[in-house]
């Protein structure tokens, strides 16, 4: 859930543990007239990164550098890579994210294989100890959220033998959020469809918000955290949440 940092999970700040990494947010004009978008859903692909804590501060400029150069590619509707505010969870801990949207499931695919990004996944492979991927449809955000915007990302995994009623049911809580903290600009949610690096998480769900002290207004709105811990904590087996800050484009010779 998004406000699931009540529930006694560890909190850690990524700033404590890692060296500073740059980072960039690169943004494509949502597409309009015969070139527009078949329908409001997108497809949401994001990706943490635990990175190692005596990784080379160029290796690291360099992996922000090469990111950067897939724009090129001509298939992200939004991408953005930064080190983390936080990072909370009962067993697993991050460093940095990277988010992107795109118009299909095909152009995720077509961008995943494409010889440029597999070639900076590769080259970076050494000063990564850990990557978890989600990926999900989702119909509740826009194109490029703003640079300077905060965001809650949660992933949920889900108890065994859960009903369809019960996922539903989690689902319908996430999405009610919105309406309980208006502050939120954009809630993006859906069921993970890639399932091989994920870790047992099924359900994501990204919250934008104007600035980093929404975020702990948030937190700190107990009425919210205790409702939706009512309403489907029963539910949840685990849950990874992070906080991270839309980063305003890099000048292109930094």
């Amino acid at each position: 859930m998004i406000l699931f940092t009540s529930f006694n999970y560890v909190h850690k700040s990524a700033l404590s543990r890692t060296r500073f990494l740059p980072s960039f947010s690169i943004s494509i004009p949502q597409l309009s007239s015969a070139g527009s978008l078949s329908s409001s859903v997108i497809v949401e692909h994001v990706v943490l990164f635990k990175v190692k804590l005596d990784a080379d501060s160029s290796k690291l400029a360099a992996m922000v550098s090469r990111l950067n150069g897939l724009t090129s590619l001509n298939l992200t509707l939004h991408l953005s890579f930064a080190q983390l505010l936080h990072s909370r969870s009962s067993s697993l801990t991050f460093t940095h994210m990277l988010h992107s949207r795109y118009r299909s499931k095909e152009d995720l695919r077509e961008y995943a294989v494409h010889p440029e990004h597999v070639h900076v996944v590769n080259e970076n492979k050494l000063i990564i100890d850990d990557v978890m991927p989600i990926d999900w449809m989702s119909n509740g955000a826009s194109v490029s959220p703003k640079p300077g915007s905060a965001m809650r990302v949660t992933f949920l995994k889900l108890k065994e033998n859960l009903g369809e009623n019960e996922k539903a049911r989690v689902l319908e809580v996430i999405g009610g959020i919105k309406d309980q903290f208006q502050a939120i600009e954009q809630l993006s949610l859906g069921k993970n469809f890639s399932h091989e690096r994920a870790k047992g998480f099924t359900i994501a769900s990204i919250a934008v918000l104007p600035r980093q002290a929404d975020l702990e207004a948030l937190d700190s709105n107990s009425e919210i955290v205790n409702s939706q811990k009512e309403k489907v904590g029963d539910s949840i087996e685990s849950v990874v949440v992070v906080d991270y800050l839309i980063p305003h484009p890099q000048v292109a010779n930094l």
